[in-house]
């Protein structure tokens, strides 16, 4: 058979096996990158929980909140946002208190952890214009969450063709944001509220 005849044929197979999967309800997966997660992945870990320690910084210094990226806290809950974002803008909600058990909440903890997603997703919404946001919990390592021992929420800005939340299953893009300046952004509308 003549080389272009074998390439054509491959092409074609190809197309059928595409066709075939898509049909069976599997879907080939996109690459996404994300260079700035190679730090977190590679990176020594720090000893305990970054949102206890978040959670214990002085409210009068903001240099450690933004170094810690720690935008908003109250008795109850605290807001930081994800230092190893696959999407720019994706912010932890957590309670103070270090627990892993949603059940275990009280129900002061359980209102501020609610109260703060929604206003999340409110300042998301003013500062970055998403077109929807992923709101949700991971509980436990089988679930996928990245942090086991100490629950929280996820509030993450979408855009039409950006990178999936769930897994990816077609064209993706990832929306490049840089930590301090969003930071900048986000502080002042968190700022002042009780």
């Amino acid at each position: 058979m003549p080389r272009a005849q074998r390439k054509t044929r491959r092409a074609a197979d190809s197309a059928r096996s595409s066709a075939q999967k898509k049909r069976a309800g599997v879907h080939e997966r996109a690459a996404v990158f994300a260079p700035w997660r190679l730090e977190f992945v590679l990176g020594p870990k720090d000893a305990g929980c970054f949102l206890c320690r978040a959670a214990g910084l002085s409210d009068g210094d903001e240099d450690a909140w933004k170094k810690t990226l720690l935008l908003y806290r109250d008795a109850h809950a605290l807001v930081i946002m994800n230092r190893y974002p696959y999407t720019g803008g994706h912010l932890l909600i957590a309670p103070r208190r270090h627990t892993h058990e949603l059940p275990s909440l009280k129900e002061a903890e359980s209102r501020a952890l609610w109260e703060q997603t929604r206003l999340c997703v409110e300042v998301l919404g003013k500062v970055m214009k998403p077109q929807g946001c992923n709101v949700g919990m991971n509980l436990g390592k089988a679930a996928g969450a990245g942090i086991e021992d100490h629950l929280h929420m996820h509030a993450i800005p979408r855009w039409v063709g950006d990178t999936n939340f769930w897994p990816v299953i077609g064209q993706v893009h990832t929306v490049p944001v840089a930590l301090a300046q969003l930071w900048d952004e986000l502080r002042p509308l968190f700022r002042g509220r009780t």
